[in-house]
């Protein structure tokens, strides 16, 4: 498995230090965060993408995903969804990535049956671009359809292989799901994995991984065993948590602990 981390945790860092800090503490690539606030997002022109392209290749850091905002199972017309899941392709293409990252976001007004299908209309529509530039859309296990079983309900309606999941281990243990059978539910949709730690269900403020209740051990025991090769991205939620400590100095021994993970599971 190879590691990774999601500029969510270094809010507004230029491009440049992300991929120092990167370089700098054995992180092979980055998931970047597709917000306006961002160096990185869907208004970049054509220069500034090559040049962030670029910028990424000339330090060896791979940009493992560009994570949009796109609620695929919201309420409201299918267009502007659509479109802006487009953009997002685009960037991903430009940038060299190979995934985009959307969230379900069904609101309570809606059935369970009317977002599922909701969803899968408008990833299906967008899954044929996606697959035109190389691109696969991933489900978050997220707010709405936080465990996998949730998210297949959708991307068993939609069949297509340019469209996933993205396992937020977070999420899935707060829906009650063990790892495996996360990982059994994901499995053959599985584009990577989100880690990270929090001290417990009432306080999700991020932790150093290792320093809190999510069964990290075993995600990675479950993945090490079914001999899935894939990404292990630390998404550390400094964004939503002001006071949360630094992750430029976190990042050194959240990569230690999760090479211990992986040596322990091997």
């Amino acid at each position: 498995m190879k590691l990774a981390f999601s500029t969510l945790g270094v809010p507004g860092l230029p491009l440049a230090d992300v991929l120092r800090l990167a370089s700098a503490h054995g992180y092979h690539g980055v998931e970047l965060r597709a917000h306006p606030e961002e160096p990185v997002h869907p208004g970049l022109g054509p220069e500034e993408r090559v040049a962030a392209a670029a910028a990424c290749k000339a330090a060896g850091i791979e940009v493992v995903g560009i994570a949009g905002y796109v609620r695929v199972a919201a309420p409201g017309p299918d267009e502007p969804v659509i479109q802006e899941l487009y953009g997002l392709l685009d960037l991903a293409r430009d940038l060299g990535s190979g995934f985009v990252r959307v969230f379900p976001g069904a609101e309570e007004s809606q059935s369970a049956e009317d977002a599922d299908a909701t969803a899968a209309r408008r990833l299906g529509t967008a899954a044929e671009y996606a697959a035109d530039v190389g691109v696969r859309i991933l489900l978050e296990t997220h707010d709405s359809h936080r465990t996998g079983a949730d998210a297949i309900r959708v991307l068993g309606l939609v069949g297509h292989r340019h469209v996933g999941a993205l396992w937020d281990v977070m999420h899935t243990w707060l829906g009650g799901e063990q790892p495996a059978e996360s990982y059994a539910a994901l499995a053959p949709h599985l584009g990577y994995v989100q880690v990270k730690d929090i001290a417990s269900a009432e306080d999700t403020a991020p932790l150093p991984l290792g320093a809190g209740v999510l069964p990290l051990a075993e995600c990675v025991e479950v993945l090490s065993r079914h001999g899935w090769d894939g990404w292990l991205c630390w998404e550390y939620e400094k964004r939503w948590y002001e006071g949360a400590a630094p992750l430029e100095d976190l990042l050194g021994a959240g990569h230690d602990h999760l090479a211990r993970l992986l040596n322990d599971s091997a």
